[in-house]
């Protein structure tokens, strides 16, 4: 008999059907009949026929025809929402389905694998993860690792041997034994009472990537996990079935508790649980309709679910990598800018950076010089004031080298540190299989992270702090000598003046969000976990700033393509060239910015093929239409843009 899981005002119904030749409109209306039913009140309804309603699936929205027959429409246990005309929803109210559901709408699973071991995943494949473009399974080393680690606990439940969070409570409660007829009933009430984070939950790719490095540091075979637990995990990972995560209630010490618990306890059936497929629904019906079974946790499972700094640093790798992004689109965009301003190349000279050998400056400086006027790439703007009396520029044209550099070597510094992170035990107690026992440690402290994330979020942000002086000399008449602000009908038309408004305010606002969370410890836990590392604000705020820096390089980027328009016919580098026919094939010149911000948005994550329409063959390339799905319109509209082949 054909069931359907059914969304109704925040709660979700089984509808049994018995008969195949019932429509959609039965379902909406049998659906609003139990909810009725089930509330004191009948829902403010006094009959089933008061309420108008539309029905649609959960897997992208699509709206269904109350006439349909269901056995035409819908498949066997597929996920439908009831939305009641009029309805005004509480702020708190979960929504099927996250933000940007349309990138869902065609979501296929992948066919390729990734072997984690524990000890070789990097930064790039837990992003790849978080995308959706790998399944996971365990090396085979790894599986003889978890299962000797598991040998361990089992001696000990057996044994009946004291050890923190085995066979004791947790936290000031370390010293409580616990009987053994309760281990199990222990390890399930500790995911459920640190299940207590509140805010938004994580979006599905974020929420991927903790799951897949939750997994990635159970395989070293450190935490005292069954293989059989594990390897379910493993499942509900692959059939991309993601708890309910609320980003907010880690202070990043004891490990993310509180976000991690939540992971966990959709695992073992409880809360909301995510899938293309179900939208939001309760975990259960999740699992079930995916063929999977909730984990029964075994002694020390919950704990070594929950214990790790895995939020800090899934969401650190999103930051490592969309800093690294926007960091070789800020040389590309400042370059640009320099051509319309009329500037000179001779501060990007070898010799100069060679005696200040930076790794990162003069890296900087390569690029300029593959990109600006040279006997390779001549520019005719370049030409066309050669011989001008101007000796330098402003430092924010001048010093892009020094600024731009340190950002690049402060993202390889972090890098560095989030990788190790990524394949570290941070559990505690850890299992040593080799010693056949347990130790107490404090590997779940964060503050390796969260450091790293501080001075990340530092350094990015100078990005966007010399871009906005560069659209303010590019705006202001006396400093550009182009028309003010852009537009060639000054006061009749306002040209980029807001525009840069907004990144001036974007840039304030980074200046507060660039005060270290890491330098801030509040005692949790009655004084047994008396410093903590406040990760979880580090990280997210980390990507609060990068998203920032990304929008006012989008600006300056589209501001500099206004200026090339007042110097033409005049053309600039055949890079740069490339560059500005890249921004004209989403956004014409001339037309209101509001425009401009919002449709390219469109026309990028909705058709992000369009760009594979792009003549790239030689000096710029786009490496996958799916880049396109992260956040920013600067890194949707040039995302990995200059081929390092060519640079160098």
């Amino acid at each position: 008999m054909p069931r359907y899981t059914v969304h109704v005002r925040g709660e979700w119904l089984a509808v049994p059907c018995r008969d195949a030749q019932l429509t959609i409109g039965w379902l909406g209306r049998e659906a609003v009949r139990r909810y009725i039913k089930n509330k004191p009140d009948n829902g403010g309804f006094a009959s089933v026929d008061d309420v108008r309603f539309l029905v649609r699936r959960c897997k992208g929205l699509g709206l269904l025809d109350h006439e349909d027959l269901l056995e035409v429409a819908l498949e066997d246990n597929e996920f439908v929402e009831v939305v009641i005309e009029g309805d005004a929803m509480s702020p708190d109210f979960i929504p099927s389905q996250p933000e940007g559901v349309y990138l869902y709408s065609k979501y296929r699973e992948p066919e390729k694998y990734i072997a984690l071991d524990g000890e070789s995943l990097t930064t790039e494949d837990l992003v790849n993860l978080g995308k959706g473009r790998y399944k996971i399974k365990l090396t085979p080393t790894a599986e003889k690792k978890v299962q000797k680690s598991r040998e361990v606990i089992d001696s000990i439940v057996k044994e009946k041997t004291v050890v923190y969070g085995i066979t004791t409570g947790f936290g000031k409660f370390a010293r409580t034994v616990i009987p053994v007829n309760k281990l199990e009933e222990l390890q399930v009430n500790l995911v459920r009472s640190h299940s207590s984070g509140v805010g938004k939950p994580l979006i599905p790719e974020r929420c991927r990537m903790l799951l897949a490095l939750r997994i990635n540091v159970l395989a070293k075979g450190y935490s005292g996990i069954s293989l059989e637990t594990l390897k379910q995990v493993i499942e509900v990972f692959n059939a991309s079935c993601l708890p309910y995560v609320p980003e907010k209630g880690t202070v990043g010490a004891s490990g993310d508790l509180a976000p991690l618990s939540h992971l966990a306890l959709g695992l073992i059936g409880e809360g909301k649980m995510w899938s293309p497929k179900s939208g939001w629904a309760d975990a259960k019906y999740v699992l079930e309709a995916h063929g999977l079974k909730p984990v029964v946790l075994k002694p020390k499972e919950g704990l070594a679910l929950i214990n790790g700094t895995q939020m800090i640093t899934s969401l650190g790798c999103e930051a490592v990598e969309r800093a690294s992004a926007i960091a070789r689109q800020a040389d590309i965009v400042a370059a640009l800018t320099l051509e319309v301003l009329k500037g000179t190349t001779k501060a990007f000279d070898t010799d100069i950076h060679a005696v200040r050998p930076h790794r990162g400056q003069i890296e900087v400086a390569f690029r300029f010089r593959s990109l600006l006027d040279s006997d390779h790439h001549p520019s005719e703007i370049a030409e066309s004031h050669r011989f001008c009396d101007r000796v330098q520029d402003a430092y924010t044209l001048r010093c892009c080298p020094q600024v731009h550099g340190v950002v690049n070597d402060t993202i390889a510094f972090v890098k560095n540190i989030i990788t190790t992170e990524l394949n570290s035990a941070t559990d505690n107690p850890m299992v040593f299989a080799s010693r056949g026992e347990t130790i107490s440690g404090g590997n779940f402290h964060g503050e390796y992270p969260a450091k790293a994330l501080d001075y990340l979020a530092i350094g990015v942000h100078e990005l966007a702090s010399i871009s906005e002086r560069r659209i303010e000399r590019l705006c202001n008449p006396s400093l550009s000598e182009l028309p003010p602000f852009l537009v060639a009908e000054g006061g009749l038309n306002s040209g980029f003046m807001i525009a840069h408004c907004t990144a001036a305010a974007l840039v304030s606002e980074n200046k507060a969000l660039c005060h270290p969370s890491s330098v801030d410890s509040l005692s949790t836990s009655a004084a047994t976990e008396d410093h903590v590392s406040m990760g979880g604000w580090a990280a997210r705020k980390a990507l609060r700033v990068i998203e920032h820096v990304e929008q006012v390089l989008a600006i300056e980027l589209l501001a500099a393509c206004q200026g090339i328009e007042f110097l033409r016919p005049l053309r600039t580098t055949t890079p740069l060239e490339k560059v500005y026919d890249l921004v004209r094939s989403v956004v014409r010149f001339g037309r209101s910015l509001h425009h401009i911000l919002k449709n390219t948005e469109w026309n990028i994550f909705q058709n992000p093929d369009l760009f594979l329409q792009q003549p790239f063959h030689w000096n710029f390339y786009i490496r996958n239409p799916s880049e396109f799905q992260s956040p920013g319109i600067f890194n949707g509209l040039c995302h990995r843009l200059v081929d390092q082949r060519v640079l160098g």
